[in-house]
């Protein structure tokens, strides 16, 4: 389930946006500002993102291809709590693997964080193959292609330092998409968009 949806959502733009620590406002209005993008990430860090997501999600319904998730989902208790709010997946910055599990029971695909090798095997291992790589720009372009020699069937979304500078390297070292957080501008998208 998950591979299907983060392959059907980032096959046309291979890039999510990342809308962390907005007020409910300014997140729809961002949300509207990635024209093009099919996957929005609002991160939960507690009851002051509720607000926020829900903004985001209730947005996300009258946009057709376009999904809204939560960030940061890190314990049962997050999955709880974003799955109330109507969140239609999941992205965490580790691999938990109690997490991942209940959010793909619960119908929500995930995209777990891995770093090393031994990370990016126990998720491939669990059925996650798009997996957030994280961070980015400390891994660096090369670890996309040295990862993908022992782990071809892996999708790695490039995440944490990714900006308009150095998004197409991660793409062009193997990544399959990028995540803009507060690089975000519609400009850092231009260039991915055909």
């Amino acid at each position: 389930m998950s591979a299907d949806f983060f392959e059907r959502h980032l096959a046309a733009v291979p890039a999510m946006v990342i809308l962390r620590g907005h007020d409910p406002e300014t997140t729809v209005r961002l949300c509207r500002a990635a024209q093009g993008v099919a996957l929005i990430e609002v991160p939960w860090h507690g009851e002051e993102s509720t607000a926020s997501l829900a903004a985001a999600v209730a947005w996300a319904r009258e946009v057709p291809g376009v999904s809204v998730g939560a960030g940061t989902v890190v314990s049962l208790d997050v999955l709880d709590a974003v799955t109330a709010l109507g969140a239609q997946f999941t992205v965490a910055p580790g691999f938990d693997a109690r997490v991942a599990a209940a959010s793909v029971e619960r119908g929500l695909p995930h995209l777990p964080g891995v770093a090393t090798a031994t990370e990016v095997g126990t998720a491939l291992a669990a059925g996650f193959r798009w997996q957030k790589a994280f961070p980015a720009s400390v891994l660096t372009p090369a670890w996309f292609t040295a990862l993908l020699a022992p782990f071809p069937g892996v999708r790695f979304v490039a995440t944490g330092g990714v900006d308009a500078a150095n998004a197409r390297s991660f793409l062009d070292a193997g990544a399959r998409a990028v995540s803009f957080g507060s690089s975000f501008t519609p400009e850092a998208l231009s260039s991915l968009i055909s």
